[in-house]
């Protein structure tokens, strides 16, 4: 029997940990990716790796010593801080043991890890699906925007919140969830922006009251990423009648909005180096299920998209890139595979994705200074 043509969408981390286990296993594979290279943009803040999870699948992939020597294990401080400024909560790792507890990575060092280790010409850059075609017995068409196609066995779905894959096996689209992140951040921090540095800490500082908050991550080479975060309209800037490009308007309005607050936060919002970007956050509703379908799967945000406050996301969908390669590898169809990992994928899904939806609810909440407090008292 000829090895079944598959075809991964999406180069983030669970596309590509799906990808490096099959070929350490000589299972080949395609990885097609919208962006031009792997430098097209940047990738985003810190990640912490979960054992049972991104640890567990980086192992499995047999990259965990690589990850180490580019992991910050101080970055799993995690400091609360009162809307006047004080600190409440600080809870600071142990002395730098890697091998224990969450360590951090950023995104694009994760990414970069993950790419390096795969076959050259593994992944097509520039390659934006436009739609998928069902030719019977599972295949499918892939239609690219360039006009090119190519016919797969197997088709996932790791192309994030607005998969295109998401369709063939489901009606379900990300809703707003009612917060919204400004993204902003401070560069070379530590000589720059001394003092918000020492806020920060080394891991990450939060700040949430009454529907608002600051979200302050250290990230590598001195930067800050800082997310500003309040519980508002999806379109709030249209309604204000603000231009996200016009840096002085948007900063003036969030000022006026976070009026109160304490000097030294609010330099999280002046002191930017970066700008700002307006990421309203979407989730997938819970539970999201599908019937399963023969030659396509879905892995990480685009099977289960959930906020950012359950800390799972990333290691979610490289722990789901992980057991499909190995259901793919351990089942003698297609068919089977999808199935066996499916049963394993919906569950533990739903569990995540109702954990995250509580989260972003009790950090946007009136109260929300009182339970985030309560909440780390009681986990660390």
């Amino acid at each position: 029997m000829p090895a079944p043509r598959i075809a991964i969408i999406g180069a983030g981390p669970g596309g590509l940990t799906c990808a490096r286990i099959l070929q350490q296993h000589g299972i080949n594979t395609v990885v097609y990716d919208l962006d031009a290279s792997h430098a097209a943009r940047n990738q985003g803040g810190t990640l912490d790796m979960h054992p049972d999870s991104g640890q567990h699948a980086l192992r499995e992939a047999g990259l965990w010593d690589d990850f180490l020597t580019q992991a910050r294990p101080e970055g799993q401080q995690m400091r609360l801080v009162s809307r006047d400024g004080r600190i409440l909560f600080d809870a600071i790792p142990p002395e730098a043991d890697t091998t224990e507890g969450n360590p951090e990575i950023d995104r694009g060092q994760l990414r970069d890890l993950l790419l390096d280790s795969l076959k050259p010409d593994t992944v097509r850059w520039g390659h934006k699906l436009t739609h998928a075609d069902p030719l019977g017995n599972g295949s499918h068409r892939l239609h690219f925007a360039d006009n090119t196609s190519t016919e797969a066995d197997l088709v996932v779905g790791a192309d994030g919140a607005w998969s295109k894959i998401r369709p063939l096996l489901s009606d379900a689209t990300p809703r707003y969830t009612g917060v919204t992140f400004v993204e902003t951040g401070l560069d070379d921090a530590d000589t720059r922006h001394p003092r918000l540095a020492e806020l920060t800490g080394n891991g990450t500082m939060m700040a949430l009251d009454n529907n608002q908050g600051f979200v302050a991550q250290r990230n590598s080479n001195g930067h800050i990423r800082v997310y500003v975060g309040m519980r508002t309209h999806e379109d709030w800037h249209q309604q204000a009648g603000l231009d996200p490009t016009d840096t002085a308007a948007v900063r003036e309005s969030l000022l006026k909005q976070f009026t109160g607050w304490s000097p030294d936060l609010l330099a999280f919002i002046s002191g930017t180096d970066t700008g700002y970007t307006n990421r309203p956050l979407y989730a997938l509703p819970v539970p999201h299920t599908w019937t399963h379908t023969p030659g396509v799967t879905l892995l990480g945000d685009a099977a289960h998209l959930m906020s950012p406050f359950s800390g799972m996301g990333a290691n979610l969908a490289m722990l789901d890139g992980a057991d499909l390669a190995h259901a793919l590898i351990a089942n003698p169809t297609v068919d089977d595979a999808i199935r066996a990992y499916e049963s394993v994928l919906l569950p533990r899904s739903i569990q995540a994705a109702e954990g995250a939806a509580e989260g972003i609810n009790s950090a946007f909440s009136p109260d929300s200074a009182t339970q985030t407090l309560a909440h780390m008292t009681q986990h660390h």
